[in-house]
């Protein structure tokens, strides 16, 4: 059974026996973060799209642990030329790795490297269906609504989604609440929220709210904390 461990922000892991794959690792630098690159070990890196706050520490950490990156084409290239492993997939498209597989997903929201002059583009951002241990996780990156995601219910039973509940750069509350109608998941956890003061929603309204009108169990989850999925 795999293992979900909560870094801060979007970090998550998911490990199966000596396998482990990585969310979004923004971790030098996240006020939430309770490790730091040098503290993980994975064997791959799943970077939704270009933002310091979800690259975040790809490179440091796929070229530490020789972890593939698996990343939208162009972001992959990105980190292929920063010295990573990568395999590069696109919305729509799926691959079988030793330890599962990964399909991209789309996400409504935007890519790039804004530290750099002129910004890098870094391709379209995503989500992730990872099929790990028997389980599906559906992790949608930082996205609006978008009506698809009942396809993504419709076509995989998913055991566990990771949505943003944030607002202002994402999904609020309201309509994440109506995300999980339309994915219908065993379990939610909330992510992308209280990192910024412009994200600064309670996830225990998210927790009431999906308890109230949807059959999914919702887990707040702190930094550090570890479910069983």
């Amino acid at each position: 059974m795999p293992t979900l461990k909560y870094l801060g922000h979007t970090c998550f892991t998911v490990t199966e026996g000596t396998d482990s794959v990585i969310f979004d690792p923004f971790l030098e630098g996240n006020p939430q973060a309770i490790v730091g690159p040098d503290d993980v070990d994975v064997v791959a890196v799943l970077p939704s799209h270009g933002h310091s706050d979800h690259i975040g520490d790809t490179v440091r950490i796929a070229k530490r642990c020789d972890a593939l990156v698996i990343a939208p084409y162009e972001l992959a290239v990105y980190c292929e030329r920063q010295g990573c492993k990568t395999h590069p997939l696109h919305i729509g498209g799926g691959r079988d790795f030793p330890f599962g597989r990964v399909k991209l997903t789309m996400a409504l929201h935007g890519s790039g490297i804004m530290e750099e002059e002129p910004p890098i583009y870094t391709g379209p951002p995503c989500g992730f269906i990872l099929t790990m241990g028997g389980k599906t996780i559906y992790y949608a990156g930082d996205t609006g609504l978008f009506g698809d995601m009942k396809l993504i219910g419709d076509l995989n039973t998913i055991d566990l989604a990771l949505l943003p509940i944030g607002d202002n750069f994402t999904m609020g509350i309201d309509d994440a609440v109506h995300a999980v109608k339309l994915i219908r998941p065993a379990k939610v956890v909330p992510m992308h929220y209280k990192t910024f003061d412009p994200i600064m929603v309670e996830p225990e309204e998210f927790a009431e709210k999906v308890a109230a009108q949807t059959s999914s169990e919702c887990i707040v989850m702190e930094p550090g904390a570890s479910i069983d999925i």
